[in-house]
């Protein structure tokens, strides 16, 4: 069977896509068994590269009985565009920058999270400013749209059945 990869995407990999990391590894290891995915995150920026996740973000994932503070944040490369099968943006600031900067035969890979996991266009907030609050109800949708997306896995999925997501 394929190893099937995917790479999460915020701004600077320390808030979003860490924690939808971690919710997706744990979810899929529940359900399928983690030996079957390559699952990883980045961002646009580099500002962060080689630090853990938010603090806030760590607090909030073990809270719900997650351990991420061993990820360390890195910018996307060129060769992601490649490696990964999925590449799923938070927001739309963060899909055009990836859009933008993939080269043609990888830009049907990339989508919008809540395009790919919940058929909307519904950006997933930056809490990064916020209190704890916001980094909850960031958790809740991300824990929601990876359930989603766990579930759906080889099924229907774009970039397994060949349709490509309408927000670009």
């Amino acid at each position: 069977m394929k190893r099937i990869s995917i790479l999460f995407v915020c701004m600077g990999n320390i808030c979003r896509s860490p924690l939808a990391e971690g919710i997706f590894l744990h979810l899929v290891g529940r359900q399928h068994g983690i030996e079957g995915f390559d699952v990883d995150s980045a961002g646009t920026g580099g500002w962060h590269e080689g630090e853990p996740p938010d603090r806030r973000s760590i607090a909030v994932a073990r809270g719900h009985g997650l351990d991420i503070s061993n990820q360390r944040a890195r910018k996307i490369r060129r060769d992601d565009f490649d490696r990964f099968d999925v590449i799923v943006a938070m927001d739309r600031n963060n899909l055009a920058e990836l859009t933008k900067t993939a080269p043609p035969g990888a830009r049907e890979r990339i989508h919008l999270f809540s395009s790919l996991a919940q058929g909307t266009i519904e950006d997933v907030p930056d809490p990064y400013y916020g209190d704890m609050d916001a980094f909850e109800a960031v958790y809740s949708m991300l824990f929601a749209g990876c359930s989603r997306l766990a579930e759906g896995i080889g099924k229907t999925w774009p970039s397994f059945s060949g349709n490509t997501s309408s927000v670009k």
